[in-house]
């Protein structure tokens, strides 16, 4: 084979490798949405407060929270949210410090993605507490099997009346 030949399929080569990687990249595009569940729509299910006793109002606590979507659900994949399970264990101090969260999101086809989160709280007084959360999506069933991305979150809370409201705001992709 002749230089010129060789380089004919180098270059072919180069350029067809290019074309799949586009196209790779084409079908993992990320997408995003951003949604806010209001008070009314989220509630504490269970909660276990735990006085630890080595200094005043340290507490560990366990807790669950659902969400749900009557009205406006964010879209995932072109599916509605229908709702949104949050489980986690937090250790805070006068409702300052940190926790970690496990989430299932319920899609309308019953496809679920998980994440996992840490969050970081801070008293906003009178028992209450406003909150930053990030965290993964770590993995996905059905038509989600290939997600993955990050969460993060903004929110308030009222630990002992049970009010919970957060801004949503999911990065994601779908491996083809």
């Amino acid at each position: 084979m002749n230089r010129c030949s060789l380089f004919g399929l180098s270059a072919v080569a180069m350029i067809g490798f290019t074309l799949l990687a586009g196209g790779n990249a084409l079908a993992q595009q990320k997408q995003q949405v951003s949604f806010k569940v209001p008070a009314e729509n989220s509630k504490y299910t269970q909660q276990q407060f735990l006085d630890v006793g080595d200094t005043p109002d340290h507490q560990v606590r366990s807790f669950e929270i659902y969400r749900t979507f009557p009205a406006n659900p964010p879209v995932i994949n072109g599916m509605k949210v229908k709702e949104q399970w949050t489980r986690g264990v937090s250790d805070y101090i006068g409702n300052n410090g940190t926790a970690t969260t496990y989430g299932v999101f319920v899609l309308e086809n019953g496809d679920k993605f998980f994440t996992r989160s840490t969050v970081l709280a801070h008293s906003a007084g009178a028992g209450k507490l406003t909150n930053l959360t990030v965290g993964y999506i770590i993995g996905g069933t059905g038509k989600l099997a290939g997600i993955h991305g990050i969460t993060r979150s903004s929110g308030s809370a009222d630990l002992k009346t049970g009010v919970n409201e957060t801004q949503f705001d999911i990065e994601y992709t779908i491996d083809k």
